[in-house]
């Protein structure tokens, strides 16, 4: 057998890497064979073409399996094979533990044989150059032209860990504690290293799995494919994954829906969280869309936790064993000591929990049994007397339990109290649905009876928090996620484009869809200049009109504050000269006159179209300034006015159009209903655009509404 080196893939060009297309249920020999080859067989469990037999004479594989090499008559106490004709049957899936030249001729004769599936170890295809790209090019071409399923190359295989169905050559099964029963966590990674990594973390959490998958080069399956597989398999109910890139958008967000609909968590570690953006060339939203952001909202809005490292996805799974039990952001803390609650209170509100002050008919409940000296607001400190009346923390854990104000109660004691609180806890939370949590710094005997009595328990504050945030948010998104069924509305009507796309016109077709406008005319001449901005009424703004000419400020094509006829004069021959030398080819149709507008505050409402996901939305505060300071918000069209608002809510600077420091007020209303308008619009122009951008969206005082300023519209190439 030849010797190769298997590495993993760091990213690939799509233009190389697009998935051949597939349906999802002929994954199922993939990923639950009945039988198995494993091609390239050796004799030495720590070779490649060993360790899959290894595991799978160890864990008591159930299947059928046929070790396939010339130079062993037997291996593992198996049958040897001389090559693939020579097997009785054909076997579900083949794994090929061979080298790269060798895999194109492989998957022939496993077509011959009628192989369904097959798993490539081999590195040398597309991650190793343009000989390499050559290489799984052909292989993809053959492939899309039989139905034989081909995972990686470049992959270190599979496990189903409720079947022993092992197809890897992963030595952390020897290494990690072994799985007793059956398991419900599936792990899908597009790193054979991470895959790994992280099982050895879950396992040491007793976390039971059902599949461990890690994709290689993706050259026929990618990763949105096996995640629509898991979406649909009854063994799973959490999944945990690591992405580099993802190449079918549409396909990963249909099965992140699933698993949302199906009530299933699934936990993303996305890398490369330093945000590369896009080059501004002509708006602002480009620069401001950076590829992470769009992730993130993508993410939060497909009810999908983001993780940031491995301990705290291994933790989420965990925490999904509870997932059926009342939670939110709002916590209570129960401790005994006031500085305790006063850093996990600081935690928490930092991680976007809520620690609200209890009701006053609560507090006076809790105070009966709690010192003065024990602060009852929330957190609450049961102070050292919890050890003289054991007594009252059934009372208070059974208040908190009932009480509206609160949605999980979080109790940290050390070790010995906490010992003596299980039995309470237990009780109280098998008597009410909310979710309690517990963290114990010392070293109490009862947590596993705690685990089992549906009280999950951390040994770290900051590992519990870490872990505890995201979850609590999560629950409570997915009680409430109107985008999952906005996103399946009725789209508007689509809309051509006009030939030529200046302002005027990129305003027109926005106000269509009732983006309010300015009140502003066309002028070719001077005369005609200073006609239309007698009509409009002084002061007025003139700005050059061209198609070619994006940032009209940066060509001198923008004059403020004129007020009279000759201002205007001397303006538009300075704006006709002044573009004319910043752009000696543009188009230039004259000025654009409008009425000088005053307002609190300015926004962009911008939307790119991201090569993922599709057309993402940016809102920020500041004009101008929004890009130095990246204050923005982004989300996946569709946006209504609801959505809306809570981006303008995340921004750092809403406060100014909430009368900050005597500010006037700003008609926030307008302000939604005009961004949710702007959803429409951009939809309805559909495929025809790349951007789309209102900047600034002027907001003007309560009841005046807002005003487009500017538009931009570029088509779908440009």
């Amino acid at each position: 057998m030849n010797v190769f080196v298997v590495q993993e893939i760091v990213s690939l060009d799509w233009s190389i890497h697009k998935p051949c297309p597939m349906n999802t249920h002929r994954l199922e020999p993939l990923l639950n064979p009945a039988s198995i080859a494993i091609v390239g067989a050796s004799n030495h469990p720590a070779r490649i073409g060993g360790m899959p037999l290894a595991h799978l004479t160890r864990f008591g594989y159930a299947g059928r399996i046929y070790p396939i090499n010339p130079k062993y008559g037997e291996v593992f106490g198996l049958r040897c094979w001389p090559d693939i004709e020579a097997l009785p049957e054909a076997p579900d899936l083949a794994v090929l533990a061979i080298a790269a030249p060798d895999v194109l001729p492989m998957l022939r004769r496993c077509v011959a044989k009628g192989v369904r599936a097959v798993i490539v170890y081999a590195a040398g295809f597309a991650e190793e150059g343009a000989q390499g790209a050559a290489l799984q090019a052909e292989l993809q071409a053959y492939v899309a032209g039989t139905d034989l399923v081909v995972a990686g190359p470049n992959a270190m295989g599979f496990a189903n860990l409720n079947t022993q169905a092992h197809t890897n050559f992963a030595s952390v099964f020897n290494t990690a504690p072994m799985q007793s029963g059956s398991g419900s966590v599936s792990l899908l990674t597009q790193s054979g290293n991470v895959c790994a990594a992280v099982y050895a973390i879950a396992r040491r959490l007793d976390l039971g799995f059902s599949h461990f998958i890690n994709t290689g080069n993706e050259a026929c399956v990618d990763f949105a494919q096996y995640l629509e597989y898991l979406a649909q398999d009854a063994a799973t109910e959490v999944c945990m994954g690591y992405v580099e890139e993802l190449r079918d958008g549409p396909r990963f967000m249909a099965a992140a829906e699933a698993f949302a609909r199906r009530d299933k968590l699934l936990i993303l570690y996305k890398a490369g969280e330093t945000d590369k953006g896009s080059e501004a060339v002509r708006s602002h939203t480009s620069a401001l869309a950076g590829d992470q952001a769009v992730y993130r909202a993508a993410f939060r809005q497909l009810n999908i936790i983001q993780s940031h490292d491995f301990v705290q996805m291994a933790q989420l799974a965990h925490l999904a064993g509870y997932r059926h039990r009342s939670a939110g952001r709002r916590v209570a803390i129960i401790t005994i000591s006031g500085a305790l609650g006063a850093i996990l209170a600081d935690k928490f509100l930092g991680a976007g929990l809520d620690v609200p002050t209890l009701p006053q008919a609560l507090q006076d409940q809790l105070r009966a049994g709690i010192p003065d000296y024990g602060m009852v607001s929330n957190p609450v400190d049961v102070t050292g007397n919890v050890v003289n009346d054991p007594g009252f923390v059934r009372t208070a854990l059974q208040a908190l339990a009932q009480s509206d104000a609160v949605d999980c109660v979080l109790v940290y004691a050390p070790g010995y109290l906490l010992d003596r609180m299980a039995g309470d806890l237990c009780a109280v939370s098998a008597a009410y649905p909310r979710l309690f949590v517990a963290i114990d710094t010392g070293a109490a005997t009862t947590r596993e009876q705690l685990r089992a009595g549906g009280v999950p328990v951390f040994d770290d504050i900051g590992v519990a928090t870490a872990a505890l945030a995201p979850f609590l948010l999560w629950q409570e998104r997915r009680r409430r996620n109107r985008w999952l069924d906005l996103r399946h509305g009725a789209l508007p009507a689509q809309a051509a484009l006009p030939a030529s796309l200046d302002e005027h016109r990129c305003k027109q077709l926005l106000a269509g869809h009732g983006l309010p406008e300015v009140r502003e005319r066309v002028a070719r001449t001077a005369d005609e200049a200073t006609a239309a901005a007698d009509a409009i009424g002084y002061p007025v703004v003139l700005k050059v009109l061209s198609p070619d000419i994006a940032h009209k400020t940066e060509a001198g094509g923008v004059r403020l504050h004129l007020a009279g006829a000759q201002q205007v004069r001397e303006a538009f021959a300075q704006i006709m000269a002044s573009s004319r030398d910043y752009a000696p080819q543009a188009r230039i149709a004259g000025v654009l006159v409008g009425a000088m507008e005053a307002g609190v505050a300015e926004l962009i409402v911008g939307a790119t179209r991201d090569p993922v996901f599709g057309m993402a939305l940016t809102v920020g505060l500041g004009g101008v300034l929004t890009e130095l300071y990246q204050d923005v918000s982004q989300r996946l069209l569709p946006v209504d006015e609801a959505m809306a608002r809570e981006m303008l809510a995340e921004l750092k600077a809403f406060p100014l159009l909430t009368g900050y420091r005597g500010r006037p007020l700003a008609d926030v209303d307008a302000a939604c209903a005009a961004i949710a308008a702007f959803s429409r619009a951009v939809l309805a122009l559909g495929a025809h655009v790349d951007e789309v951008e209102v900047n600034p969206l002027l907001v003007k005082q309560v009841g005046q509404g807002v005003r487009m300023l500017d538009a931009l519209v570029i088509p779908s190439g440009h």
